[in-house]
């Protein structure tokens, strides 16, 4: 996929990479992909939902007009409600994320808002390109229901989302920045990767975001692994007053480390944010990986315990729950 001009810390004139080194050899990384292929051909059925049943999702009404407020549309989807401005972070609304309809991770509840359901969207703010985040019928739905919709993504996606009927898109290196009805948003750096294909694996990037509004400021870690950019974040562009961050799909470590957080890690990435307040994502909607369904949520309270952090600074929701910002 072309790209016109990347950071070389991160880009090597075809592929993009991590300037972060490896955490294991690539004889561990080879075994760990064979537990990861292990783990998902033997999903346990009573730890991970009646596979492939959907779970009820409680009923919650739909956040208040004109009320700053985050909600769980589930996995890394939120709609964000602020003064003026509403956003969709990765919206992923397809039962599958998978590059077919009849095969691949499906969802285990529906999505908590439907797209008819959505007030007007203004942005969308799309951090990768990989199926669970970037999930192509529901950005055409989305675009089709509210045509003026305006989409940041990390670099060298625009001229994909173009091919696939969604132009328009605003692309972004690390560090970057544009604006969108007011809001000052910078794409930040992430430890994760891209493919869509078996032919293209990072050829394009991988991004968080973090969105400065009338002096609010919330941060959207896309999908990522436990880095050190996390602290030049805070330093950059200060703290934020919400983080977005994933705390699922982990297991086994040996191959995950370097892409996913685990809780323990998504708590030392929200202190190394030096975040006011953090609601965790990325976990229990489709299962990507080996852990239990609720063990994000567990693992997050044992963590958050031991670090001495509030339940309230950093929680969790339900799908389809809002809270105020």
């Amino acid at each position: 996929m072309w790209v016109d001009k990347a950071d070389p810390s991160h880009f090597d004139g075809d592929r993009f990479f991590n300037p972060e080194p490896a955490r294991h050899p690539d004889k561990t990384r080879r075994s760990g992909f064979l537990k990861l292929l292990q783990a998902r051909l033997r999903r346990d059925q009573v730890a991970w939902a009646p596979w492939p049943a959907f779970i009820e999702n409680t009923a919650y009404p739909p956040p208040e007009p004109g009320t700053p407020s985050v909600t769980w549309i589930g996995h890394s989807s939120f709609l964000l409600c602020l003064e003026g401005l509403t956003l969709l972070t990765d919206p992923v609304f397809s039962e599958r994320c998978s590059p077919v309809g009849f095969a691949g991770p499906k969802r285990v509840r529906p999505p908590g808002l439907s797209i008819e359901a959505l007030p007007k969207i203004d942005l969308i703010l799309l951090s990768h390109n990989h199926y669970d985040h970037m999930d192509i019928p529901s950005l055409r739905l989305i675009r089709q229901r509210f045509p003026a919709v305006h989409i940041v993504t990390s670099l060298g996606n625009r001229a994909f989302l173009m091919r696939q009927r969604l132009p328009g898109a605003t692309e972004l290196d690390w560090w970057g920045t544009t604006t969108v009805h007011g809001a000052h948003i910078t794409a930040t750096p992430a430890r994760h990767f891209a493919a869509r294909t078996l032919w293209d694996r990072n050829k394009t990037l991988w991004a968080g975001f973090m969105l400065n509004h009338h002096g609010r400021k919330i941060y959207f870690a896309g999908d990522s692994g436990y880095t050190r950019f996390f602290s030049e974040i805070h330093h950059r562009l200060g703290a934020p007053d919400f983080a977005l961050l994933p705390i699922g799909a982990y297991e086994p470590r040996e191959v995950m480390a370097t892409v996913h957080m685990d809780p323990r890690e998504a708590v030392q990435a929200f202190k190394d944010l030096r975040a006011q307040r953090a609601v965790g994502m990325h976990f229990g909607t489709f299962q990507l990986t080996g852990e239990p369904i609720d063990a994000p949520v567990a693992e997050l309270a044992v963590a958050r315990e031991a670090a001495d952090i509030l339940p309230e600074r950093f929680f969790t929701l339900d799908v389809g729950q809002t809270a105020q910002l």
